[in-house]
């Protein structure tokens, strides 16, 4: 992840045009001409070997001629010259550059691979940026740049645009212009050779011209990078994604049900949504998620009520709502009696508010005003279509003006029609009240910002605490290794249930038998009825072949059952070898679900975690939710939530809901289960049943390899750090437990800033805060591993365990560049004085230096002299005075 040299390319004070052309149509000429007359401020200085001027400005034969050096290089040369220029470009001192040209290994050409890796060879030395190749180019409409090929310019606006595709970023272009709408940038990846959506996440989320953030993705190359700076930008300003290839998400070549079922589709849809980010599924809902999120609409609850001057529109919407999953709340007595006092008699007595369609601006205004005043904590969507008898404009010039009355309200408009709908569409927006042309629209709008808000919600909910024992690592690492060591990929039905009960997850007992004779024996021990399944290396799914008998009632039965097995599983799989039968108890809960869990590896996103409807017709079924590990009890019951499965475990009639706390364990455990053992590709408990007794396990299959990559670098999600937790002491000879924060600190965190003095509260957050809300606590407890640290002190009892509170938090939080840190610490105030304030920086310190970061800086107030002295005896040194704030920046090099 890196932003560095990004003010070159969003920020340039001068532009080289590599390339440039005089003739008609050529890609030079465009871009000579949009560069010319897009407005931009600073030189624009064409490169040419031929020509004394490109559209009657001055050229240059040559980068050496150039009379000052470019911030930015725009590049439009055959590819083979490309690594030539950026070379030159990079020694005469240009930070950034836009490859238009193709032919750096589109269609996976070896040759063009290479000229692309050369490119990027001759950059790095300089630490040159490139944007590109094969791409658009740039635009920051602001600036008056527009460094593209395009045929129309954009107009300044707050929304930024990043784009794999050329093309789809011309079409928006040509969209969003008709419509009046503006970009604060618009950024033509192409191959994404070095700056990819990460890095232009990291930026945009700190760009103050930008309020929302739109990427079309056709896919991911870094999963973690895009990951981390996704969530970082989501916290921060809406971010919408159109991700295409939803077609391809068929199931791929697997041997387990988790790694067919896992397509690459639904794990982007899952990582998405993990990440904060909204997913629309076509362009033109982009710009309805756009225009609702933008409004920075904040309703109380995800609700609708319509209010609408025409019966039919009220219907449509009405029925998208359905569609959506949008309630429509039934009005009150009290709202129903309100609005009888101002409306005809004929009105609807119901949500929708049908007004009539003689409807004037006042009785908009009467409508509106009997349902404000009400206790709704959805949406109000007002519908308007023309009718002879009465004038959209005025009716929308009266819903803005009843609005304004009502600065809380969040409400959505759809005026139908042209010529007076226009004129009342152009006045919502410009009130920024959120305007559609059709009830569908409006509604479909709303749906998503009630979508993006469950997925923000998520991303800021504090997990339950729950007691767990720890897995037998031990064993399970030689369940895998031995098998790995047997020259196997798959571990036997026994092992892999054996692998289970090592991480706490019940399995039904199995035994081992070579023969029907044996399965015979086994049977009359285990007593009736019994499962019969057959044990062979090369079968997958044993139902499959005629290898699995359920309900054998005495083993006269099994031992019949296990020979005819035999024949029946030889003729279905002639190639397989048989080793022998598995006979276990019958699990008869007949109240039970049956479920999948399981564990799968995507080639982007790394191990995944699976959930879903079990049973033999999984795959038909495809009734499934992905999530990414780690979990832990809130995201492994959004898990469960998102499945339709997750009806039936809620129980009805008069069955009991199921265990759902049972459920999320086992998710979580995998989850645990993926960090532990990188060698597992993928793993089966299918079917997992689930009732009010808890779950069991009555088949399992675990296919392992040698790791390709160690640990949880595979993740794209940073999991817990536990190797950093350690004890430290202070010189007042007290010891602490150090460890990262966890989610679960949430409370913990909240009642040591409540045992701080109002003045310490001051001295750390710069202000005075008496209220520490969930959303405070939670941005301090739910933290980017990769990307920040966040150390909590507990004290260490005589027994060695740590007391459950907090005592201290220090905060360090790197640049994307990983360049410089910022550190924040607090102790409680009880405990000053002590040394613990002074242990936990320098811990703090030595976890910078691990990561390579190469400065750490704080912001100070003058009267804290406590901090002030503590960072002096640290080394730190003052860069940095604010005379008006009284604040002083302390900085050291590590």
């Amino acid at each position: 992840m890196s932003i560095r040299n990004f003010d070159a390319l969003f920020k340039p004070k001068t532009i080289a045009l590599i390339g440039a052309s005089n003739r008609a149509r050529s890609v030079g000429s465009v871009l000579a001409r949009n560069l010319f007359e897009g407005g931009f401020e600073g030189a624009v200085l064409p490169v040419n070997p031929k020509e004394e001027a490109i559209h009657s400005v001055r050229n240059f034969r040559s980068i050496a001629e150039l009379p000052e050096t470019p911030d930015l290089a725009i590049i439009a040369t055959p590819p083979a010259t490309v690594p030539g220029v950026v070379k030159e470009l990079g020694e005469r001192g240009c930070r950034a550059a836009v490859v238009i040209t193709a032919g750096f290994g589109e269609g996976e050409r070896a040759e063009g691979r290479a000229l692309r890796q050369e490119m990027l060879n001759a950059a790095r030395p300089h630490l040159m940026r490139i944007l590109g190749p094969n791409c658009l180019g740039i635009m920051s409409p602001h600036k008056g740049i527009n460094a593209t090929f395009a045929h129309v310019g954009a107009k300044p606006g707050d929304i930024a645009f990043l784009s794999q595709s050329g093309a789809v970023a011309i079409a928006v272009l040509d969209w969003a212009r008709s419509r009046g709408i503006g970009f604060s940038h618009l950024v033509s990846l192409g191959d994404k050779s070095d700056v990819d959506f990460g890095d232009l996440l990291d930026y945009l989320a700190l760009d103050p011209q930008t309020r929302s953030i739109v990427l079309y993705v056709e896919s991911i190359a870094h999963a973690r990078k895009f990951m981390s700076a996704a969530r970082m930008a989501s916290r921060t300003k809406p971010v919408v994604v159109v991700k295409v290839g939803r077609s391809a998400a068929g199931a791929k070549a697997a041997l387990s049900h988790t790694g067919a079922l896992a397509g690459a589709d639904a794990v982007y849809d899952a990582a998405f949504a993990r990440a904060g980010l909204l997913r629309v599924k076509e362009l033109g809902e982009l710009f309805e998620a756009i225009a609702i999120l933008g409004a920075g609409l904040k309703p109380r609850g995800e609700d609708l009520t319509i209010v609408t001057n025409g019966g039919g529109v009220g219907v449509l919407a009405a029925d998208m709502a359905a569609e959506q999953g949008i309630d429509l709340p039934a009005l009150t007595e009290e709202e129903v009696e309100r609005l009888n006092a101002v409306l005809p008699d004929a009105w609807s007595r119901g949500n929708p508010v049908d007004i009539l369609g003689d409807a004037p601006g006042a009785r908009y205004t009467a409508a509106l005003e009997g349902l404000v005043g009400s206790h709704r904590k959805g949406a109000l969507l007002v519908l308007n279509c023309p009718t002879a008898v009465a004038d959209s404009r005025e009716a929308g010039q009266a819903v803005v003006e009843t609005l304004k009355e009502h600065p809380d309200v969040a409400a959505i408009t759809a005026w139908l029609g042209d010529g007076a709908a226009a004129d009342a569409r152009r006045t919502f927006a410009a009130h920024n009240i959120p305007t559609f042309e059709t009830p569908e629209e409006a509604v479909r709008a709303y749906s998503h910002l009630v979508h993006y808000r469950r997925n923000q919600a998520l991303l800021m909910e504090t997990p339950d605490e729950r007691a767990s024992t720890r897995p037998d690592l031990e064993a399970a690492r030689k369940i895998v290794s031995d098998v790995l060591g047997e020259g196997r990929d798959t571990l036997n039905e026994p092992e892999a249930k054996a692998l289970l009960r090592a991480y706490g997850i019940s399995t039904v007992a199995t035994h081992i038998v070579a023969s029907p004779q044996e399965a015979e024996e086994a049977a009359r021990a285990i007593g009736a009825p019994v499962a019969l399944k057959i044990l062979s290396p090369d079968i997958t799914h044993k139902s499959d072949v005629g290898g699995v008998a359920l309900d054998l009632e005495t083993p006269e039965a099994v031992g019949e059952q296990a020979r005819h097995m035999l024949k029946v599983v030889a003729g279905n799989s002639p190639q397989a070898r048989l080793t022998g039968f598995t006979v276990q108890e019958m699990v008869r809960r007949p109240g039970a679900v049956e479920l999948i869990a399981g564990l799968a590896s995507d080639p982007v996103f790394g191990p995944i975690v699976l959930f879903g409807q079990g049973g033999t017709a999984v795959e038909v079924i495809g009734d499934r939710a992905i999530g990414f590990p780690p979990l832990n009890s809130v995201l492994a019951s959004d898990m469960i939530a998102r499945t339709r499965i997750s009806r039936l475990l809620a129980g009805y009639r008069d069955r009991p809901a199921a265990d759902r706390a049972a459920i999320e364990h086992t998710l979580i455990r995998l989850a645990d289960l993926a960090a532990d053992l990188p060698e597992v590709v993928e793993l089966d408990i299918n079917p997992l049943l689930a009732d009010e007794k808890g779950v069991v396990a009555l088949d399992a299959r675990v296919v392992v390899k040698a790791p390709e990559r160690e640990g949880t670098r595979r993740f794209a999600i940073a999991p817990y750090p536990h190797d950093l937790a350690r004890t430290i002491a202070t010189r007042g000879g007290t010891d602490y437990l150090l460890r990262p924060v966890r989610p679960e600190d949430e409370a913990r965190a909240v009642e040591m800033l409540k045992r701080c003095s109002l003045e310490d509260i001051r001295m750390r957050f710069f202000a005075s805060i008496g209220v520490f809300t969930h959303a405070f606590a939670a941005r301090m407890t739910q933290i980017d591993y990769d990307r920040e640290m966040v150390f909590v002190a507990q004290p260490v009892g005589a027994d060695g365990e740590p007391a459950d509170e907090i005592c201290g938090i220090a905060r360090l939080a790197a640049d994307p560049d990983n360049e410089a840190a910022e550190y924040a610490i607090i102790v409680r105030s009880d405990l000053k004085g002590q040394g613990l304030g002074y242990a936990m920086m320098s811990e703090l310190l030595a976890y910078a230096r691990k990561k390579g970061i190469a400065s750490v800086f704080g912001d100070i107030l003058k009267s804290n002299r406590a901090m002030l002295q503590m960072t002096h005896e640290l080394g730190f040194t003052r860069t940095a005075e604010s005379a008006e704030d009284g604040i002083v920046t302390m900085s050291v090099t590590v």
